[in-house]
């Protein structure tokens, strides 16, 4: 596999065959943001003896996690099954999660950074390695970093086929965050620490910068808005002219279905789907946060439908009708 690219410095840190997987892990170091010391990794999987060529698809974890969420040590995940079936995978872990190092201001690290630089260096990487657009799908906060990146306008067409997004929402109100009194208490509360720890809360394998924190205070604040001091990325999702899927659990009460459906509802009706995952859309259960994506009853169910979206940019007839009678 190449090891170097055009665009900027790329370290390839190990080809392993794994099973009937090939593993592929890159370092990437684009040095396009504030902070220089950012490395991010990109695990490639492939199916090993089926050759190149499958359509590049991106997969971006949520918070507190890291590539195990797609791909466990075992060989099992949507990572893999999206590998076996023809896809070029590629698997992200953001700024100091998993196997990218923490970057010398970890702790002021937010989602507009990752939007801004993140996600269209690795986007360009992909690229230049495919020599195709690739598909992204992201699960909760990496959803809200990709919708952040299309209301941007720092992913186009040029570096998403497509975007996928499950249990991603920003809609929700925690009303406590309304008084401006309680909003800036908590600001200098959280300013004290460094991170989140995932294994005290109880939350995940991994630590979330605190930066992510103080920045989701502000969108939920009295006049908060999804966007940073320059862009309106809400008001910015009406200009997407990529098709984006948002797909919600009806078990889900983290990310409930109401809000993850509002969130699409701002990209235009042509480029816009919306699926259920409910019983009474004919799944067989309501799923949950977590389980839409990792659970028994998702690889019958769900990982199909992904590969189906992926494959040919719609939803399976049964789930394309829900969709219609929704939006």
């Amino acid at each position: 596999m190449q090891s170097s690219s055009e665009l900027f410095p790329v370290a390839l840190m190990g080809a392993e065959l794994r099973g009937d997987l090939t593993e592929d892990v890159y370092r990437l170091k684009p040095g396009n943001s504030p902070d220089p010391s950012v490395e991010l990794v990109l695990t490639r999987l492939g199916c090993f003896g089926a050759g190149s060529g499958g359509v590049p698809v991106i997969l971006v974890h949520g918070s507190f996690s890291n590539r195990r969420f797609w791909y466990s040590p075992k060989g099992l995940g949507l990572g893999p099954y999206l590998a076996r079936v023809g896809f070029d995978v590629w698997i992200a872990e953001m700024r100091g999660h998993g196997l990218s190092p923490r970057n010398q201001h970890y702790r002021r690290n937010r989602v507009a950074d990752y939007a801004r630089y993140d996600l269209p260096a690795i986007a360009a990487f992909v690229r230049e390695q495919s020599g195709r657009a690739p598909h992204w799908v992201g699960h909760s906060l990496g959803g809200i970093t990709l919708a952040a990146a299309l209301g941007g306008q720092y992913l186009d067409d040029d570096h998403a086929a497509s975007v996928a997004l499950f249990g991603s929402q920003v809609s929700r109100v925690y009303w406590p965050l309304k008084v401006p009194p309680l909003e800036w208490g908590g600001r200098l509360f959280l300013r004290r620490f460094q991170v989140l720890s995932g294994s005290l809360l109880k939350r995940g394998p991994e630590d979330e910068p605190i930066g992510l924190a103080i920045e989701s205070l502000r969108w939920h604040g009295l006049f908060g808005r999804f966007g940073d001091a320059e862009r309106d990325w809400w008001a910015g999702l009406a200009d997407v002219r990529v098709p984006v899927l948002a797909v919600a659990a009806a078990g889900d009460h983290q990310d409930p279905a109401w809000a993850c459906r509002k969130l699409v509802e701002q990209v235009p009706g042509a480029y816009r789907h919306f699926q259920l995952l409910a019983r009474s859309e004919g799944f067989s259960e309501d799923f949950g946060h977590i389980e839409m994506l990792v659970s028994k009853a998702a690889e019958r169910e769900v990982w199909p439908l992904v590969s189906h979206w992926l494959g040919r940019g719609c939803l399976p007839e049964r789930a394309a009708a829900a969709d219609a009678l929704v939006l």
